[in-house]
């Protein structure tokens, strides 16, 4: 599966016109924010959309989940990182057409500490990605769930920030320092961060607490909270363990065809502020 590299198609992005990199982003884990990114992606290249998902999460999830198993990743996001390989280098076609993947590698759990020393070591993946992102409609960047140098990396190349966030009583706790570090991120080191946007997960309408957490949240971000929710669904969870996403596990799932309606809501949004060729 990795021996070649993807060459996107012709017209799937404009040679003019830069990705659109959005960090999927949340410091609390288990919030639903890798099943997002590898949900999204596939969504976004089921639309058509050359999609590159970057895999920077050390325990690999977002690999496992296209079904590239350890062994055959090879070169990844580690190598990316510390200069062993370009962005594009390390990028592998996966079995959904349209969508390429940079593999979180095995020694990218001991990166930060390597980063930490290196010269412009917030700016390592911006620089990675500038040539990985040739051809590209959108760059998925699946960050750990924690605020340390990995993630301010994924926030640096970034644009924008995808927030998942879990309908359950600490959610608006957590997002808000989020929120903050979104914000120090922006005045000192990427002034063209924002916030994408806020996708509610693991929604269940049974329980009022999924209602009312879902009320403060829009109630404080307005618009900026998508409308499509993506609810607790068993075939969402399931189809990891199959190394497929949820559309080609169960493609009539409650949760496939919450991820397609996101991704239709992001092109819809994309679109609409020209970022994306329409």
């Amino acid at each position: 599966m990795h021996s070649q590299t993807v060459s996107p198609l012709p017209g799937w992005a404009s040679p003019g016109r830069p990705p659109r990199v959005l960090a999927i982003a949340n410091q609390k884990g288990g919030v639903g924010k890798t099943t997002t990114a590898v949900n999204l992606a596939t969504a976004l290249a089921a639309a058509g959309e050359a999609v590159l998902l970057v895999d920077l999460d050390p325990q690999g999830n977002a690999s496992t989940g296209l079904g590239v198993a350890p062994a055959q990743r090879g070169r990844g996001t580690y190598a990316t990182l510390v200069g062993q390989d370009t962005g594009a280098g390390t990028a592998i076609p996966t079995s959904i057409p349209n969508l390429s993947l940079i593999p979180a590698d095995a020694d990218l759990a001991g990166a930060e500490v390597e980063l930490a020393g290196m010269e412009r070591r917030e700016y390592r993946l911006q620089a990675a990605l500038r040539d990985a992102g040739v051809g590209y409609a959108f760059i998925l960047i699946d960050c750990p769930p924690s605020l340390g140098l990995l993630t301010v990396n994924a926030l640096v190349a970034a644009d924008a920030v995808l927030v998942p966030l879990q309908c359950e009583f600490f959610a608006l706790e957590g997002l808000s320092h989020l929120v903050r570090t979104i914000e120090r991120v922006r005045q000192h080191l990427n002034p063209r961060l924002t916030l994408q946007g806020i996708v509610l997960t693991m929604y269940d309408r049974r329980n009022n607490l999924s209602e009312l957490v879902a009320a403060d949240v829009r109630g404080f971000f307005g618009a900026r909270v998508y409308e499509t929710v993506i609810p607790r669904n068993v075939r969402v969870s399931e189809a990891p363990s199959h190394g497929k996403p949820v559309m080609l596990y169960d493609y009539r799932s409650a949760g496939a065809q919450a991820y397609l309606r996101l991704a239709a809501e992001v092109l819809r949004q994309e679109r609409a502020t020209g970022r994306v060729a329409p």
